[in-house]
């Protein structure tokens, strides 16, 4: 699976907000809060050096108003918040900033921490940004169903997931477009760059399975071990996702195939193995797979279309916003389900 490229790029459209605006700056990590002065009635811009951020946020106005809060390479970091006319509503969430800011083999992006203010009637009548302390990173190694798609209409669910946890949680994504395990681990930019990352307690969830088309039962396997014993040996807490389904719907109204569970040319079934290596290894796991298979199947052919981009690309692989928002969700669910993030750091609904 390819990375789609804009036709315009965010960080140009971003750029040009922002003109009129000079860039917040903070000396040191330890220097003052950013604020208000670095943003517009549609964007922020603070000029920060690569790392984790608090952001809180004042939201409201002298009208109702309803405000969602996106950043970098379109990540969704705070859901719409409605507030009424004269009140204020303080959220705050936490957000990594890296380059390259979205997929590590992308482009490098803008520097600083840019956010975007949408909703239907955005109102923002404060900001303070600061280094966060002691944070845990949720990492994801994944493929282009995960990365953060530098363009519209594609999204992948890791992309969604930092609107579903609140502050002292961010996740640093590092799944690339068309990644198998095999690219992943022998690309430079890729595994070997996010290991070294990884701190004691951190998470790091692991999706690959779409691009492993030629890869046998036995290296498929290894790649995952490999993965898991990396993680282990930073400290870090391995979680493994089985992939989400391919919309591609049997006569029955079933997903019961090859094509929609992955498994591959070689007869290799991608989901069995990632549970057998979770099961073999005391891995904890997040069976995507049955939970989007579910979900797919009862929504039916018409209903899930909107999951996928069938309607705009006839895609069957690739999940639109709406698509990656709803799965994004049922991540969080299994990550709660197994306890690996405390419900007081997970927004629900």
């Amino acid at each position: 699976m390819r990375r789609f490229t804009p036709a315009v790029p965010a960080a140009l459209a971003l750029a040009t907000a922002l003109t009129a605006v000079p860039a917040a700056r903070a000396d040191d990590a330890a220097g003052p809060p950013l604020g208000i002065a670095g943003c517009t009635t549609t964007a922020c811009h603070f000029d920060v050096p690569p790392g984790t951020y608090d952001v809180k946020v004042l939201l409201g106005g002298e009208a109702a108003s309803s405000t969602a809060v996106g950043g970098e390479t379109r990540r969704a970091l705070l859901p719409e918040t409605a507030v009424a006319a004269g009140g204020r509503v303080a959220r705050s969430f936490t957000v990594n900033v890296r380059t390259p800011e979205g997929e590590p083999t992308g482009a490098d992006g803008t520097p600083g921490l840019d956010l975007v203010l949408g909703g239907s009637a955005p109102a923002l009548a404060d900001i303070r940004v600061t280094p966060a302390r002691h944070p845990r990173q949720i990492f994801l190694v994944g493929d282009s169903t995960v990365c953060d798609q530098p363009g519209d209409p594609y999204s992948g669910w890791g992309q969604q997931l930092p609107q579903y946890l609140r502050k002292g949680v961010s996740v640093a994504n590092h799944a690339d477009s068309g990644e198998s395990t095999v690219t992943y681990l022998g690309n430079p930019q890729l595994w070997a760059t996010v290991q070294p990352r990884i701190h004691r307690g951190d998470l790091v969830l692991i999706q690959l399975a779409h691009n492993d088309k030629t890869t046998d039962e036995a290296t498929y396997r290894a790649n995952l071990e490999t993965l898991v014993a990396g993680v282990r040996a930073r400290g870090g807490e391995p979680v493994l996702l089985t992939p989400i389904v391919r919309r591609w719907f049997n006569a029955d109204g079933t997903l019961n195939n090859g094509t929609a569970l992955l498994v591959n040319g070689l007869g290799v079934d991608h989901p069995a193995v990632v549970r057998s290596v979770a099961a073999a290894h005391d891995v904890p796991l997040i069976d995507l797979t049955a939970r989007t298979k579910a979900l797919v199947e009862s929504l039916g052919v018409e209903g899930s279309k909107a999951l996928y981009l069938y309607n705009e690309k006839r895609d069957n692989t690739h999940t639109s916003v709406h698509g990656a928002t709803v799965y994004a969700g049922l991540v969080r669910d299994g990550l709660v389900a197994l306890h690996l993030v405390p419900e007081g750091l997970v927004r629900v609904g």
